[in-house]
C-alpha cells in the first residue's frame, strides 16, 4: 500500500510541476484581414510583441485596397495619404503568395507624389498574400490601420482599423 501512495503522490507532483513550468516557444500567430468597400474585417487586430505573425491579406472588394499601419495621420493638400510613423519601419517582412515566397516589393505601389511607409496593395481578384514578421517590443501600444486609395477617399469612407501590440 505505501508504494501505491508514493507513486500517486509522485504522479500528482509531476503534473503540478508540468503545469507551472514556463510554456515553450509559441508558434506563429495566424491572422486573416479581409478588405472590401470600405472596411477591414476584423476592424481590430491584437498581436503580441516578440511573437511571429503570419498576416494573410484578402481583397474581397471590387476596387484596389491597401494596408498601411502607423500613427499620426499624414495629409497632403487636405487629403489623408498615410501616417507619419510607419509601424513596419525597422521590421523585416517576408511575403508569400500561394505558399511560395515572393519579393515584398511586388506588393508596394510606387507613388511619385509623396513618400509613404510600408504598404501592401491588392487588386480585386488578386490571390491572398501572407506577410510574415516578428513584432519587436518597442512597437507595443495602439496603432492605426488604413487604406488611402483614391486620394484618401477609402480612409474618409471608413476604411480604418486598430492594430494593437501587447507587450
Amino acid at each position: 500500500m505505501p508504494v501505491r501512495w508514493w507513486s500517486a503522490a509522485m504522479l500528482i507532483l509531476g503534473l503540478l510541476l508540468a503545469a507551472c513550468a514556463p510554456a515553450g516557444p509559441a508558434g506563429p500567430q495566424r491572422l486573416t484581414l479581409k478588405m472590401d468597400e470600405y472596411r477591414f474585417d476584423p476592424a481590430t487586430i491584437t498581436v503580441k510583441a516578440g511573437q511571429e505573425v503570419r498576416l494573410t491579406l484578402v481583397n474581397q472588394g471590387k476596387e484596389p485596397h491597401e494596408l498601411m499601419i502607423g500613427r499620426e495621420l499624414r495629409t497632403e493638400n487636405g487629403r489623408p495619404v498615410g501616417f507619419h510613423q510607419d509601424f513596419f519601419e525597422g521590421i523585416t517582412v517576408k511575403a508569400e503568395r500561394g505558399g511560395k515566397a515572393i519579393d515584398v516589393r511586388e506588393l508596394m505601389e510606387e507613388e511619385e507624389e509623396h513618400e509613404h511607409g510600408f504598404m501592401v496593395v491588392l487588386e480585386p481578384g488578386d490571390e491572398p498574400v501572407t506577410l510574415i514578421f516578428t513584432v519587436p517590443a518597442d512597437k507595443a501600444g495602439e496603432w492605426q490601420m488604413g487604406c488611402f486609395e483614391n486620394d484618401g477617399a477609402h480612409w474618409d469612407l471608413g476604411m480604418q482599423g486598430k492594430w494593437i501590440v501587447q507587450p
